[in-house]
């Protein structure tokens, strides 16, 4: 099947023709008639499965059908809501190039930029606005944005907007809008919340399911290294003395930390740069770009960028620091075996985040395979250590090759003995607790 056979405008299919789309992902070919037809949609599918254009494309003719009004100027006819402001300048971008050929206009609404540049934008029209939502509110109670006249409203990623505390705003939003208008609805993952929310929002909607939820792609190659606590970015610089590897996301649990993993790897000499909450908009997009031309071979990110980085030729991901939430390690190999690529899923887990790797494994319904042939391995394991072929083995006793058995606590004695002239005398040490320690935090007090 190629885009022809869905019944796309001749517009919009020379944008797709220019973008290099011939053939429909499995979500665009039942995602697009469905929309095209009206109903509102719920999508369940993985990072990089192609549903932007399994939503942008439909939204893109279903506007160019009904042109806006000259009298009344450009009205915000449909609103994409993206959980970070990466994805929502991509996905701008994209309805921009699918678009090129006809009279539709769009803009991004994200913060970390100036706000006047987005009320220019504004003032000059658009049919489709894509925004984050705090950007968004502030706009909305400054009554610079009017969403009377939204016709076709997307969530796009919304477990991520949820994990992201973004709820309460989204309704907020949604409060903002017409109660009759077509709604899709796009999420990797379908925790209860959003379960709840999908039955409040949508209408009759067609149910768009393409891998199962939380699953992982499986053109992409995992494998764990299970390393002694300390020894993390002495592995990440060995492993990236392979010059196969061109480009690699790296993966760090805090912005501290994605800002110490750069600056070590910029001491020997790899070229790297930091992408997270703390940076500027257009820094942040600046180092996206350095990645993306090859100008920078690492991009070192926390989870706020996890879904709006799209590198398609991206080969590894490195999980620098295990996710607590196991949904999260799927958004975030998401990000390599893009386009009908492979890619490797590489994961480091020290004895602390054995409890999170145990959960991912049981999100993702397979064990992860631990590569063993490496300079760091992790001596002092852990009760129960992954085997080379992702089994669980207990964890072997240095003499006798069996988990140490815990010893016993002593029995108690019964209270009516713990103040007995025979309990004191066995207790001739014993001395009441007013330790030279108990006088420090008197004072410190």
């Amino acid at each position: 099947m190629n885009f022809k056979d869905l019944n796309i405008i001749p517009p919009i299919l020379e944008g797709l023709n220019k973008a290099n789309y011939t053939n429909p992902t499995p979500i665009q070919e039942q995602a697009i008639p469905a929309v095209l037809a009206g109903r509102d949609l719920l999508g369940c599918a993985q990072t990089g499965t192609g549903k932007t254009a399994a939503f942008s494309v439909p939204i893109i003719q279903l506007l160019s059908e009904k042109p806006s009004v000259p009298r009344q100027g450009r009205r915000i006819r449909s609103l994409i809501l993206s959980p970070t402001r990466e994805l929502a300048i991509q996905i701008a971008d994209n309805i921009k190039t699918y678009s090129r050929y006809t009279d539709i206009r769009c803009a991004a609404i994200v913060g970390g930029v100036s706000q006047k540049v987005q009320e220019r934008a504004l003032s000059q029209g658009a049919d489709i606005i894509i925004a984050t939502p705090g950007r968004l509110m502030d706009l909305v109670n400054q009554k610079r944005i009017d969403l009377k006249s939204v016709e076709i409203l997307v969530l796009d990623e919304a477990d991520r907007m949820l994990d992201m505390g973004f709820i309460h705003d989204v309704k907020r939003i949604i409060s903002k809008m017409p109660s009759k208008k077509q709604t899709l609805f796009f999420s990797a993952t379908m925790p209860p919340e959003i379960t709840k929310m999908v039955k409040t929002l949508l209408v009759d909607p067609v149910k768009v399911e393409i891998t199962p939820v939380s699953s992982t792609v499986d053109r992409i190659e995992q494998s764990v290294y299970l390393l002694e606590n300390g020894k993390k970015q002495h592995m990440l610089n060995h492993i990236l003395q392979d010059k196969s590897i061109v480009l690699a996301l790296v993966f760090t649990r805090t912005k501290r930390g994605a800002d110490r993993v750069t600056r070590e790897l910029t001491k020997v000499n790899v070229t790297a740069q930091a992408i997270h909450g703390d940076k500027s908009q257009n820094d942040r997009q600046k180092a996206l770009n350095n990645f993306k031309s090859g100008v920078t071979r690492v991009l070192v990110a926390t989870d706020i960028a996890a879904r709006g980085i799209d590198v398609e030729e991206l080969s590894h991901v490195v999980n620098f620091n295990l996710p607590n939430i196991p949904e999260t390690y799927v958004h975030r190999i998401g990000r390599t075996g893009r386009a009908g690529h492979s890619g490797m899923a590489i994961s480091f887990c020290d004895k602390e985040e054995m409890p999170f790797l145990k959960d991912i494994e049981k999100v993702i319904k397979k064990s992860i395979p631990e590569v063993k042939d490496h300079p760091y391995p992790m001596t002092s394991a852990p009760a129960f250590v992954k085997n080379s072929k992702g089994s669980k083995a207990a964890a072997n006793n240095s003499m006798t090759n069996k988990p140490a058995k815990a010893k016993k606590n002593p029995a108690r004695k019964p209270k009516s003995e713990w103040f007995t002239k025979q309990g004191k005398a066995q207790n001739s040490n014993f001395k009441p607790h007013k330790s030279k320690s108990s006088k420090v935090n008197k004072k410190t007090i």
